[in-house]
């Protein structure tokens, strides 16, 4: 029976109404959910050997279910109808692609249109007693206002099972103890670690979250207290931890031993992080606000592995939109199999970079690879005709040993008009010594990128105000000068 809610409190019994409606785990199939999405050896028990015809069947029964929930939601009706596009024209997944793509920028006009949650979400259509509970946040607004995030509880609990599923198959030994510095408040990430790590592993959590809410000196003194041996988070504050660590007198590998970092990784140089944390094993994986967790490395260590059971994954041309041929970088764009509740999510560019990784994998699983984050297409500055992602910068400079990882890209525009990029390096070297160190960072990058940009080279801590390292989850990596 459904738990029942008085709808007057205090008034005669005689007038009383009372409605009802489903609590959070009555409101769908659990069990099934478990069944439908394995995790820990149910992963390679379901999947090990699986053709990729079976997986295409699978994914096809999924979109289906779908895409018959998203011709019941006013956005989806308006953009698709706009597009041409009806009912009868999606027959199978082989026809997404005459489904035009959506992105945030279509999310944040229905909010305007449609104050103050928008019209995609799908819950207007459903009567207020038989409404579903629902988990509520908002992106971090890294790319501007921040956007509203609604959650049913089965997609909710997928993509937590998800998280948990990723970590599992990365090789998360039991009862482990994990540190997550994954940001809390109306931000998605830090809940929704939790609740994946406390619901569908047996670690130990400790919810530290970013410098503003647990101190960077409190955090790394939680970690030797609690005997924390997996860090969780993004790999920029990561590695500033670690030197926050040896400031206390700790030495990281010794006073705190770190096994495992779950970060994402992108470019970034491994052998740096791990250096700085004693050498733990390092894993990547990538997901998004609205979509949750779609690819995770494997034990293999060769790529991600996508979860096709529940993402389909479309690699696109940034300017086209039209597929590219594996082993080619482009747009990844997002279909949620299991959102069938709350906010489907159908063709949705993400904007971040990546690449397939072609061939077999040696886990035998049916999966896709990609090679992992690589930036941002709305975020590239085109200089001189070649494309530049500034989040690729601070990886290009590893190879120095001075480097502290630290950097931001400024585009400037000067008085002729001639577009420049000023790439600001936080290196270890005295001031006294740097400028001897400009036209070796400037060959790298010249080498790597393909044409010549500036360099300037500061002192530890002195970018922190600009990349605001300390208090965001993503630091700031490009000033775009030019047009103000």
């Amino acid at each position: 029976m459904k738990n029942t809610v008085d709808n007057a409190v205090g008034s005669p019994a005689s007038h009383t109404q009372k409605h009802t409606y489903p609590t959070y785990f009555e409101s769908f199939d659990y069990d099934q959910m478990l069944k439908d999405f394995p995790l820990g050896d149910g992963v390679f028990e379901t999947f090990k050997g699986m053709s990729k015809a079976r997986l295409k069947t699978l994914q096809n029964e999924r979109f289906m279910v779908v895409v018959k929930r998203a011709w019941e939601i006013p956005f989806y009706q308006r953009i698709w109808g706009k597009a041409g596009v009806k009912p009868q024209d999606i027959q199978s997944i082989d026809d997404i692609q005459k489904l035009p793509l959506i992105s945030k920028s279509d999310i944040m006009e229905s909010v305007e249109q449609y104050p103050p949650i928008g019209d995609f979400h799908g819950l207007d259509g459903i009567p207020a007693e038989q409404r579903p509970p629902l988990v509520f946040h908002t992106t971090s607004g890294t790319t501007g206002t921040p956007q509203p995030l609604l959650f049913g509880p089965k997609s909710r609990e997928v993509q937590s099972l998800l998280v948990a599923r990723s970590y599992r198959f990365m090789g998360l030994k039991p009862a482990a103890t994990i540190q997550s510095c994954y940001g809390h408040g109306m931000i998605n990430g830090g809940h929704y670690i939790r609740e994946a790590v406390t619901k569908y592993t047996n670690a130990l959590f400790l919810s530290a979250g970013t410098g503003v809410e647990t101190r960077s000196v409190q955090q790394v003194n939680l970690m030797k207290t609690f005997g924390v041996n997996v860090l969780v988070g993004f790999v920029d504050y990561i590695k500033r931890l670690a030197d926050v660590a040896k400031e206390e007198g700790l030495e990281p590998g010794k006073d705190i031993k770190i096994d495992m970092i779950i970060g994402h990784l992108g470019m970034e140089s491994r052998e740096s992080i791990a250096k700085t944390w004693g050498n733990p094993e390092l894993f990547d994986w990538y997901g998004v606000g609205d979509t949750g967790t779609i690819a995770a490395e494997g034990p293999d260590h060769s790529g991600m592995y996508v979860w096709e059971d529940a993402q389909y994954l479309e690699l696109l041309d940034t300017q086209s939109n039209q597929p590219v041929t594996p082993g080619d970088t482009g747009n990844m764009v997002v279909t949620c199999l299991y959102k069938d509740d709350v906010y489907p999510i159908i063709r949705f560019n993400t904007h971040d970079i990546t690449q397939e990784v072609v061939g077999e994998n040696t886990l035998n699983l049916p999966f896709k690879r990609i090679k992992g984050f690589m930036g941002r297409s709305d975020n590239m500055v085109k200089l001189r005709g070649i494309n530049i992602y500034p989040q690729g910068i601070g990886p290009m400079l590893d190879e120095r040993e001075e480097f502290l990882g630290e950097f931001i890209c400024e585009a400037v525009r000067d008085e002729t008009g001639r577009d420049e990029m000023i790439v600001r390096a936080e290196v270890s070297t005295p001031e006294s010594q740097r400028a001897e160190l400009l036209t070796k960072y400037a060959a790298i990058l010249k080498r790597k990128i393909g044409i010549e940009v500036q360099v300037a080279l500061v002192g530890e801590g002195e970018l922190t105000p600009l990349t605001q390292v300390d208090v965001r989850q993503k630091p700031i990596r490009l000033i775009d000068s030019r047009f103000k």
